[in-house]
């Protein structure tokens, strides 16, 4: 890997723009800040990194994606790996595309050494990540990827996930980490909930319309369509390649597992129970995510109206654009990518809206999103290492 030299960095956060900052959003997020001049060399990602992290599931694809983003992080070194399946092999055996990666060999969980970590991402699979952050150190800082602590109510995730909740007492405070709009909350926490890929996609426009009473908490339509590596890395029948390619397949009708998650975000923008229909569909792609959500407007409600509350809620943030009106979001305009991008379209139906949101599932829909709670909880501008622009064609 090469070296590079990053001028002006924040005494923080580093890796900032000649004015200290990577974007002008940070600007309000860190007024006072002292900078000062300093160089970075980013061949070795093990030693000269001062926040220390753990990646458990690095075989995974949220795991291996950790790795990509974090290659250009100022701050973040990976100074332990687990896959027990993979326990003792490279990175780079695993996932041939991050060979230039100088990173630790992956050992099992068991065997895993937290004495240098200072955060974690956990990105292992749901029902067994409860028992595993129930172990660790009391001292590091939790971003969970999987679904094991994003439902408050743990008699909810024991209906929906169909097995006993092993952590109660870690559900107490844990924090659900839609960064844009638990930015607060985040920020203080030791444990975060990374969100479903789904629930960003469908909240991320929603939760700001609900709260500002322009669209009707109820008859909320949402259809879905994801590629196919949100289903995971593990071989099943249902992913191969013939059963995939060439159709659109529709599954967890009415059952989707993301179906409380998402009602309970709605429900407490609402504050009152938000109950959704919610289609999924697994579309012959590799990664790329697009709800297209129809609502009912408020009385005396326009679409013009939707467009300027979306356009206050997230004119500073750095990954949710709402477009020009009339451009038609597409997924392969975020691959890559920690953006959301969002539009506003009439029904031909009066009084109803048509929104159309768009994420790369494995980034803002999961390892992306990660990195920027993380960056939150450490105190560092939430882009940084995250300003990827999105891979086209």
């Amino acid at each position: 890997m090469s070296s590079a030299t990053f001028s002006s960095n924040f005494l923080q956060t580093g890796c900032l723009r000649k004015d200290g900052f990577n974007n002008p959003k940070d600007k309000k997020r860190n007024v006072g800040k002292v900078f000062v001049k300093c160089s970075v060399n980013t061949k070795t990602q093990k030693a000269e990194k001062e926040v220390r992290l753990g990646v458990l599931g690095a075989s995974g694809y949220t795991g291996s994606e950790i790795v990509r983003l974090l290659a250009n992080h100022p701050h973040f070194g990976i100074t332990l790996m687990t896959a027990d399946r993979k326990a003792g092999q490279s990175i780079a055996s695993v996932f041939p595309h991050l060979v230039s990666q100088n990173l630790p060999k992956m050992v099992a969980v068991k065997d895993a050494d937290f004495s240098d970590v200072d955060a974690v991402f956990c990105c292992l699979p749901h029902g067994t990540t409860q028992e595993i952050i129930k172990g660790l150190p009391k001292s590091l800082k939790i971003v969970d990827l999987s679904a094991d602590f994003r439902l408050r109510d743990i008699s909810e995730y024991e209906e929906w996930y169909g097995q006993a909740h092993r952590a109660p007492e870690l559900q107490k405070e844990a924090v659900y980490g839609l960064t844009e709009i638990s930015r607060e909350e985040v920020k203080n926490a030791r444990l975060v909930a990374n969100p479903g890929c789904y629930p960003t996609s469908v909240q991320l426009p929603l939760v700001p319309l609900i709260k500002a009473n322009l669209v009707q908490p109820k008859n909320i339509i949402i259809d879905s369509k994801s590629g196919v590596s949100g289903a995971g890395r593990g071989a099943k029948e249902a992913n191969l390649y013939t059963e995939i390619a060439e159709g659109i397949y529709s599954y967890g009708v009415t059952r989707h597992r993301h179906v409380p998650e998402i009602e309970q975000g709605l429900s407490d923008a609402a504050n009152s129970k938000v109950t959704v229909s919610f289609t999924p569909h697994l579309m012959p792609m590799s990664r790329g995510m697009q709800s297209t959500i129809y609502v009912e407007l408020a009385p005396g409600v326009e679409i013009k109206d939707l467009r300027q509350q979306l356009k206050l809620s997230y004119e500073d943030e750095d990954f949710v654009v709402l477009l020009d009106e009339g451009i038609v979001p597409r997924t392969h305009n975020t691959r890559g990518s920690n953006y959301c991008f969002i539009n506003v379209f009439p029904d031909r139906i009066p009084g109803r809206a048509i929104i159309i949101s768009v994420i790369d599932n494995l980034v803002k829909g999961a390892s992306g999103q990660a990195l920027q709670n993380l960056n939150v909880m450490m105190g560092f501008p939430e882009s940084t290492g995250l300003l990827y622009q999105p891979l086209f064609p």
